[in-house]
C-alpha cells in the first residue's frame, strides 16, 4: 500500500468527520481572516490526524453543539495540512502555543480561551464534550 495514499485517506475521513458535523472548514488565510473577524462567538478546532483528535476532538466538537447554548460560528483549520490556514489562525490566539489538535474560542475575533492539545490528550471524548459545554455556556447565548 502506498503510504501517501493512506495518509491521504486518514486526512479526507478526519475532513470528513469535523465538516459534517457542521464546521466550516477554513483552507487559506483568506479564509480565516474572513470566518475570525466575524461578530459574535466563534469556535475553532484545530484538527490533526493523531489519535486524540479522531478519538476524542472531533467526536468531543460533533456532541457539544448539540446544547441550548452554542457558539455563532463553527470552524476548523487543520495542523499539517493546510499550514498557512492554520498558522493564520494561531495568530489570534495570542497568550496559547502552537497546539493541535485545540479548542480556541473567539468572541468579536478576539481570543477568550482554550483547550489545548494537554485538556483533550488523556480525557474522554464527553469530558472535553462537557469542558465545551462549559465555555458554551459561560460565553454563548441560548439557540
Amino acid at each position: 500500500m502506498d503510504f501517501n495514499l493512506f495518509m491521504n485517506d486518514i486526512v479526507d475521513a478526519a475532513r470528513k468527520d469535523i465538516t459534517e458535523a457542521g464546521f466550516e472548514e477554513l483552507r487559506t488565510e483568506e479564509d480565516v481572516d474572513t470566518a475570525l473577524n466575524r461578530e459574535g462567538t466563534t469556535l475553532v478546532m484545530i484538527n490533526s490526524t493523531c489519535g486524540c483528535a479522531g478519538g476524542v476532538a472531533r467526536p468531543a466538537a460533533a456532541n457539544a453543539i448539540h446544547f441550548d447554548k452554542r457558539p455563532d460560528h463553527l470552524v476548523t483549520v487543520f495542523a499539517g495540512q493546510d499550514r498557512e490556514a492554520t498558522e493564520k489562525a494561531r495568530t489570534y490566539f495570542e497568550g496559547y502555543p502552537p497546539s493541535s489538535p485545540s479548542f480556541a474560542f473567539l468572541k468579536d475575533g478576539k481570543i477568550v480561551t482554550m483547550l489545548e492539545r494537554h485538556d483533550i490528550e488523556g480525557h474522554s471524548a464527553m469530558e472535553v464534550m462537557t469542558k465545551l459545554q462549559d465555555i458554551f455556556n459561560q460565553h454563548c447565548e441560548e439557540v
